[in-house]
């Protein structure tokens, strides 16, 4: 697919394409790019790297758009951005990120699709593990960095190249791109409103798990139900329904554990990261890791060592008896389910959240507001700023404030300010011995950097 071929990724940083570009670059491709957020100066340790990777990169003005070469680039980029004129100017052929996954997946013999509104990325990164542990080479295209195969070469492993025979992706329904995948497994993590009607959400992941020799499916969630009649279904979950059943779950303050029952065996899983829901990954990337012929009690002991992903309840540090965690929640049930998580463990938190964007506040403002204003807990306040822009004409006309007036009105404590700089001082004011500062939001690697600011300076207080 990828060998001999010439592509060039119109906005290469982003966290679908960067992953993609290092497969495809790895497969003997020539690959070159460019990033609006490179142009402004934002995220330059990330560039430097994918430089240092033999990846030309130009400034987003159409200079670095070649005859030969194939365009990737998102369906939502606009005709008129330089390097998408540039390419329509020469007649160059033109691919979506998911066009060009689904094109490497589909050439796979074994390839392991996950789906759903949550967890997706932490699925993926924990079956990756699981197949790596078990001596498997898989290719895995993730969206978020995979701490387990991060080193000082690799910092930004959202990628793991390997074997074109498994490839385990993620894979988008919020475009409709899930359609493309023939899954030889197919996970669905969970169903609710992120970016499409329930109705669509239903038609989309019911089409992806009956093409798949194997669906794995939540039978927790009670979305994900109508999924559960076909032949090929492996249900997990915590409900005595589940074929692949967690029990005895247990909250501990460096992570969890529970015990898998699978037909008559039952093992301990401990994890190193907190929440039931991350209990919940584990199952599924268990039964598809089953499904591909590995052993519970390998996938077991794999997880045992799973370190996460970048920015999925990532404890950045502890200063002042502070803790400051950094995670992706951006939709109402990545919300509830960090949330959640929080109220495990005693203390008080202080939430700073930058929605990431105008249209989703649009689509999914009311159930935002809802759930922050059910799994905040007394004590607990929330700082949010302006959302995520980075230029475009999209419609600016509902923002924070009116997020902000929900939440309150549902009975939680928050408040508006502008400017993330603004938020910073203020949970820097509040923020005492026992506190944890959770950096919440998505679509802006420089949150990260946030976070560790404001570690930096509570530790010179």
């Amino acid at each position: 697919m990828a060998e001999n071929k010439s592509y060039f990724f119109c906005g290469i940083g982003g966290s679908g394409m960067l992953p993609l570009a290092m497969i495809v670059a790895a497969r003997g491709a020539q690959v070159s790019g460019s990033d609006r957020s490179r142009d402004q100066g934002r995220s330059p340790d990330k560039f430097a790297w994918i430089e240092r990777r033999g990846i030309a990169l130009f400034a987003q003005d159409g200079s670095g758009v070649a005859a030969g070469q194939t365009l990737v680039a998102s369906a939502a980029v606009e005709d008129s951005v330089p390097d998408i004129a540039a390419a329509n100017k020469l007649g160059l052929p033109r691919m979506t990120r998911a066009d060009l996954n689904a094109a490497l997946f589909n050439e796979a013999a074994q390839g392991v699709g996950i789906g759903g509104t949550s967890g997706k990325s932490t699925v993926t990164g924990m079956i990756g593990w699981i197949l790596a542990h078990a001596g498997r080479k898989p290719t895995v295209m993730n969206g978020a960095v995979m701490r387990n195969f991060a080193n000082e070469e690799t910092p930004f492993a959202s990628a793991l190249v390997g074997d074109v025979a498994t490839y385990v992706s993620e894979v988008d329904e919020s475009d409709g791109s899930i359609a493309l995948y023939r899954p030889d497994v197919a996970v669905v993590t969970n169903i609710s409103l992120d970016h499409k009607s329930l109705d669509e959400l239903h038609r989309l992941f019911g089409d992806f798990a009956a093409k798949a020799r194997v669906a794995v499916v939540n039978v927790d969630d009670p979305e994900s139900r109508p999924l559960m009649n076909g032949e090929n279904v492996m249900r997990f979950g915590f409900s005595p329904l589940a074929g692949m059943r967690g029990s005895d779950f247990e909250a501990l303050p460096d992570g969890c554990r529970f015990t898998v029952h699978f037909n008559v065996t039952q093992t301990e899983v401990r994890l190193r990261m907190p929440g039931r829901h991350n209990a919940s990954n584990a199952l599924a990337a268990m039964a598809a890791a089953r499904a591909l012929g590995i052993s519970i009690k390998d996938s077991a002991a794999a997880l045992t060592d799973f370190t996460g992903l970048a920015r999925r309840y990532e404890v950045l540090g502890q200063a002042g008896g502070v803790t400051v965690i950094d995670d992706f929640a951006h939709n109402p049930d990545k919300v509830a389910a960090t949330l959640n998580a929080v109220a495990e463990l005693p203390g008080r938190a202080l939430l700073f959240f930058q929605p990431h964007g105008y249209g989703p506040l649009r689509q999914m403002g009311k159930e935002l507001a809802a759930s922050f204003a059910k799994g905040m807990r007394d004590g607990d306040r929330l700082f949010v700023c302006d959302p995520v822009y980075f230029g475009g004409t999209v419609d600016r006309s509902i923002g924070s404030e009116a997020l902000v007036a929900d939440i309150v009105a549902g009975g939680a404590d928050a408040v508006h300010l502008t400017t993330r700089a603004n938020c910073g001082a203020a949970m820097l004011d509040e923020a005492k011995a026992g506190d944890r500062i959770l950096i919440l939001g998505a679509r802006d690697d420089t949150l990260t950097d946030f976070g560790r600011e404001l570690l930096e300076k509570l530790g010179s207080a």
